[in-house]
């Protein structure tokens, strides 16, 4: 029986690149956006996010796409998981985000694309400068960052590869430098909304899900190398189960895989909001309980 495709519109070259280029990684072996903080309590440590437009938590409520001007932020996966670590008892924690959408691993360290929101026109200048300002103030890092070298380097592995290789470990060893041997540093890796290819072909979804898990797996790699734990959003967005079926409105029973991406994102969703790639607030949420995991808060 055919299936209906509620992501059918979605952009073709986003995915030619992600398909093309990710099963080839096997052959590559002061500024600062705050999260408001009642007054009465004088915060005693800080929680720093970093990374791209996960980190900053875009959503495309209204966002760009659409031309209607309004996006929002405030749901993100490091806003979520602050509220997780006051829950367990971080009442006087304070998040500083400094998350850039389509940042790469290159542009993170010099030239952001978001230049003009860091007083030293990098996000990682940015984040050594709140680091040396605060000695003793923070509770942790949180980071996610590499995707988007893939589309910088339009698909070429010969590119991307021999990048994220080099610059992510920089990234860590200068962020671990400055915050000092203490202080958490978490990473993350990535789901993948291609697995809705599922629907026009399930051999397609199948091979979405490979392609992210041998992108992850190369980030995990870099992520060990430095002694820094990931939290697992591939395993909690069920990335690879295509036996457990469970039914989606208005379309039936589809693999937990894909009712997870349609649930937990906008890539199932249609005009003028989606589909978009990027996780909705229950998907943001999914995210900062990994981390939460990861931290052991």
């Amino acid at each position: 029986m055919a299936q209906h495709n509620p992501a059918a519109k979605f952009g073709s070259r986003c995915r030619r690149l992600v398909r093309g280029a990710l099963p080839a990684l096997l052959l590559v072996s002061a500024v600062w956006r705050a999260a408001p903080v009642d007054a009465a309590s004088e915060p005693t440590s800080y929680y720093l996010s970093l990374g791209d437009s996960l980190a900053q938590g875009f959503q495309p409520i209204g966002g760009p796409h659409t031309n209607s001007g309004a996006v929002a932020y405030n749901q993100g996966y490091a806003d979520q998981l602050l509220k997780l670590a006051r829950s367990g008892g971080g009442e006087h924690l304070r998040l500083v985000k400094l998350g850039c959408g389509g940042e790469t691993t290159a542009t993170m360290i010099e030239d952001s694309l978001c230049r003009d929101d860091y007083a030293t026109g990098s996000q990682l200048g940015d984040a050594v400068e709140f680091l040396d300002e605060h000695p003793g103030e923070m509770a942790f890092i949180t980071i996610d960052i590499g995707v988007n070298d893939i589309f910088q380097c339009e698909g070429d592995p010969s590119c991307f590869g021999p990048q994220i290789a080099t610059n992510l470990p920089l990234i860590l060893d200068t962020l671990r430098d400055h915050a000092g041997p203490d202080v958490p540093i978490v990473g993350m890796n990535y789901p993948s909304p291609f697995v809705v290819d599922w629907f026009d072909d399930p051999a397609a979804g199948q091979a979405a899900a490979a392609n992210i898990v041998a992108f992850n797996n190369f980030l995990e790699s870099l992520y060990a190398a430095a002694g820094v734990p990931v939290a697992d959003v591939e395993s909690a967005f069920a990335v690879t189960d295509f036996t457990t079926l469970v039914d989606l409105k208005g379309v039936g029973p589809v693999p937990l895989s894909v009712y997870n991406a349609c649930t937990l994102g906008w890539i199932c969703t249609g005009p003028p909001l989606g589909p978009d790639i990027h996780p909705n607030s229950d998907g943001y949420r999914v995210q900062a309980e990994a981390f939460a995991r990861a931290l052991g808060v």
